[in-house]
């Protein structure tokens, strides 16, 4: 699906849920507003419209909190472990994995820090430092939860803006 239909369509899954005109969501450090009488998420920091895949993310996590947004369970589980996902892996790993590896495998000792993404959507980003027998290694978390709020696609996509982030 194009950028443009995936917008499309959470305009409309948003504005069937009778919202009011404008909402406020924190993503990462920054402020969005949404705007549905004129279909615009704006960064309040930068004053400019998010970038597409941003807009679709915010979107889609806007829907899930007006339905009600699960529970944070507290069960941390990679990416592979999160069910029916397998095919997703390779992007995964390209967009998310590799370039935290790239840019702090060889820099840090092992590392955790936990990535407050939305209000209710935890993630935990893992760096291992290479040792004798193996080179360096990263991983990103979530929360069991993340899979009643994100499809597959929405999570690859969060992870490699976390990535890009650090």
């Amino acid at each position: 699906m194009s950028y443009e239909a995936a917008k499309l369509k959470a305009w409309e899954e948003l504005r069937n849920l009778n919202p009011a005109k404008s909402l406020a969501v924190k993503f990462l450090a920054e402020e969005y507003s949404i705007d549905l009488q004129n279909q615009v998420v704006m960064s309040l920091s930068c004053n400019v419209p998010a970038k597409d895949f941003y807009c679709i993310l915010i979107l889609h996590y806007a829907v899930k909190k007006l339905q009600g947004l699960p529970a944070v369970i507290g069960e941390w589980l990679t990416f592979r472990e999160l069910s029916g996902i397998e095919g997703y892996f390779e992007a995964f790993k390209k967009r998310a994995i590799e370039p935290i590896i790239r840019k702090y495998g060889h820099k840090v000792e092992d590392t955790v820090i936990e990535v407050i993404t939305f209000e209710g959507v935890p993630a935990l980003v893992k760096v291992w430092k290479s040792d004798e027998d193996f080179g360096p290694d990263a991983n990103i978390y979530f929360d069991r939860s993340i899979r009643e709020i994100f499809c597959t696609e929405d999570i690859v996509v969060l992870a490699g803006i976390i990535a890009s982030s650090l």
